[in-house]
């Protein structure tokens, strides 16, 4: 059997068996990541990461979404020359049911009440 054709484009994602609550914690104990991740939630969808207005430079942008991918929150393919970001939502609700949730629920109390 031949393995499957990797182009350079394609991202390194950890499987679902291989995601670790220590490692998404971690991901999202960054103001940062946490916005980014709030914002995937809110739409639903996959955005480029060219519509996040983070107050970063690029490449704390880009070191951002890495570590959020490698974690497993979020999931980034190309898509023409747009790199996409998808939450992971069913992953994560399947290995820690309640946690993205809780942790978007407290993150939007949070910024209410704090003004972020």
């Amino acid at each position: 059997m031949t393995s499957p054709v990797v182009s350079s484009r394609d991202l390194p994602h950890p499987a679902r068996e291989e995601i670790r609550l220590e490692s998404v914690l971690h991901a999202l104990s960054d103001p940062m990541r946490l916005r980014i991740v709030r914002e995937l939630a809110a739409v639903g969808d996959e955005l480029s990461c060219s519509r996040f207005d983070l107050p970063v430079t690029k490449s704390t942008t880009t070191h951002h979404f890495r570590v959020l991918r490698e974690a497993g929150v979020i999931r980034q393919i190309y898509r023409g020359t747009a790199k996409m970001n998808g939450l992971r939502r069913d992953d994560l609700d399947g290995l820690f049911p309640g946690l993205l949730d809780a942790l978007l629920d407290a993150a939007a109390r949070q910024a209410a009440r704090v003004g972020v």
